[in-house]
């Protein structure tokens, strides 16, 4: 075996990737239960869409499911995804089923990429691309440990003509949007209007409501969607998650088809 050898396949297959997904049709920030489901969604769909994770690993805080016990709750909605990528679930009681939180996110994530998404790790979104328009036109990209050192390293930019803040309860896409463009947002303040505090069924009902363009080119998904909204935190049910997620891929394909 040759070290070289070695080392140019990891180099020259990574770059060619990354080359070709720096045009894509959906560019979705953040790896989570939301953003993995969007990218299968659409990847099934034969759309060009390419996934930035700043963490190593994907999952955002499904793998630790409920306080570090790896086990994740679903209602019968959210089961039927599940269903669909072939998740294992059991019944708890009437309208409560269990998933392992590992198989869940590990069978979300390959579901994805083999359906034709891009994945790439230890990338952050530190900025978005708008143009005269006014309209998000694609996204800022620099490693990880670039921030994380604090090191002053220009980014490289990936077109695409959606965008999905797909990032969390931090929802930092749009927090970047506000602070570069201003309170713009269609949300009741034009702001982030904030997270609110553990109310699992309202949370739930409203996180797929949420789920909607936020700002021209950008659609907001996931605990995003309730942070930027103002709805509450859920705690580890994922039924909504994947719904939303289910929910930004048919509107990011319905805004590139201008349907």
């Amino acid at each position: 075996m040759d070290e070289v050898t070695i080392s140019r396949a990891i180099t020259e297959s990574f770059l060619r990737d990354f080359m070709e997904a720096m045009d894509a049709d959906v560019a979705i920030a953040g790896g989570g239960p939301s953003g993995l489901v969007t990218a299968y969604y659409l990847a099934k769909r034969g759309v060009k869409t390419v996934l930035f994770e700043r963490s190593l690993r994907v999952g955002g805080g499904m793998p630790g499911g409920g306080m570090m016990f790896n086990r994740i709750v679903f209602q019968q909605e959210g089961k039927e995804i599940l269903d669909d990528f072939g998740v294992r679930t059991k019944t708890y009681q009437k309208g409560y089923y269990v998933a392992d939180a590992l198989e869940t996110i590990s069978t979300l994530c390959s579901a994805a990429i083999k359906a034709g998404a891009r994945i790439f790790n230890l990338m952050s979104v530190e900025d978005v691309m708008v143009h005269e328009d006014g309209k998000i036109s694609g996204v800022v990209l620099n490693w990880s440990a670039v921030s994380l050192a604090k090191l002053h390293v220009d980014p490289l930019t990936a077109r695409s003509k959606v965008v999905v803040d797909a990032t969390g309860h931090d929802s930092e896409i749009c927090h970047m949007v506000v602070k570069k463009i201003g309170k713009n947002l269609r949300t009741s303040s034009g702001g982030v209007v904030g997270e609110g505090p553990m109310w699992a069924e309202k949370g739930e009902r409203e996180i797929v409501d949420n789920t909607v363009e936020v700002y021209p080119g950008l659609i907001v998904a996931g605990m995003a969607a309730n942070a930027v909204l103002g709805s509450p935190r859920m705690g580890a049910i994922f039924g909504g998650m994947l719904l939303s997620g289910r929910k930004a891929a048919g509107l990011a394909q319905g805004m590139l088809t201008g349907g």
